[in-house]
């Protein structure tokens, strides 16, 4: 069994597609938290009368693997030659599809990890977020980013540089006490929007591509610098100037695709702030998910009143990232 969280990005998304870190230096800054994709990958007996079971959203019972109808697990069974009979679980703590928490980068990343048991290797982190970054372009040939993938894979609160084919990570060098008032400050807004990003993402790759959207995306770069030199200052008042920070990289992500927000997702951003919220900002490509939301605790009764049917959840940072829970050596 795998434990792999998914993860808020903070600043510089955008800056972590191929079509502008080839271009210009990319990098981004965010943190893994405590919400977690399970996988158990057991071998079965000779006694079922199918070769592999996997239980998602959906269930499966297939004799081969091409058989799988889900591509991750498909492809990367098929690329790493797995041959033992399977019955694959995935479990999760949160919506696994459509949150803007990169589950779908955990899930590779938590897959891979379990087949990597499966074959007896101890892959490094590096090498675990490499390989889920080369599943989902190189054989899903999917049009995501590179950042889901690390944050999973490494957990804790880092800045991750893109230069071209070059990753540097650099964890962010925060005290106890910051990390601890980060922990009590962060929440999750649920926007009641299974969001499906494919539209956001492939407006914002062309424009990416094309160079309209050059100057946001060098304003989102620049905001990583200054969040980390402000996690690491943790000078009075830092919370609230973070959050200041949040709302800015928001107000900016609106502008790069007509998918990103909608007047729903307008909404629920002016009622975080009313609240009293040090600022906020929606997870992921854009068009629903969650709201990430620095607040003090005192006030989460204000936010849960002034949004009725929406859930408020309290988070906390994820020092630990991907890794084998339960390991049962045969």
């Amino acid at each position: 069994m795998t434990k792999t969280p998914v993860r808020v990005s903070l600043f510089g998304g955008g800056t972590d597609y191929p079509e502008y870190f080839h271009r210009y230096p990319g990098a981004v800054v965010g943190l893994s938290i405590d919400k977690y994709i399970y996988i158990t990958a057991l071998k079965l007996t000779a006694f079922q009368a199918y070769n592999y079971r996997v239980s998602y959203s959906q269930l499966e019972h297939c004799d081969s693997v091409e058989e799988i109808e889900h591509p991750v697990v498909r492809e990367v069974l098929k690329h790493y030659g797995i041959s033992d009979r399977l019955d694959i679980s995935v479990i999760s703590d949160l919506p696994a599809t459509g949150s803007g928490l990169g589950s779908s980068s955990a899930f590779t990343v938590g897959f891979l990890r379990a087949v990597y048991a499966i074959q007896g290797r101890r892959p490094t982190k590096i090498e675990l977020a490499k390989a889920a970054i080369s599943a989902e372009r190189d054989l899903l040939r999917e049009n995501v980013g590179v950042q889901d993938q690390l944050h999973a894979a490494f957990g804790g609160i880092n800045r991750f540089d893109f230069d071209r084919g070059a990753i540097r990570i650099s964890p962010v060098q925060a005290s106890s006490a910051v990390i601890e008032e980060l922990n009590r400050a962060m929440v999750l807004v649920h926007t009641g929007i299974a969001r499906r990003a494919t539209q956001a993402v492939a407006t914002q790759i062309k424009a990416t591509a094309e160079r309209r959207i050059d100057r946001e995306l060098s304003d989102l770069y620049a905001l990583v610098g200054q969040c980390v030199d402000l996690l690491e200052r943790g000078s009075p008042g830092w919370l609230r100037e973070l959050g200041a920070m949040l709302s800015q990289s928001w107000l900016i992500k609106r502008t790069l695709s007509d998918h990103v927000s909608n007047a729903t997702l307008d909404a629920i951003f002016e009622a975080i702030t009313a609240a009293g919220a040090h600022g906020a900002k929606l997870c992921g490509a854009g068009g629903g998910g969650f709201f990430l939301a620095l607040i003090d605790p005192e006030r989460l009764p204000l936010l849960r009143a002034g949004l009725p049917g929406h859930a408020v959840i309290p988070i906390r940072l994820d020092v630990d990232g991907s890794a084998v829970i339960v390991r049962q050596d045969t």
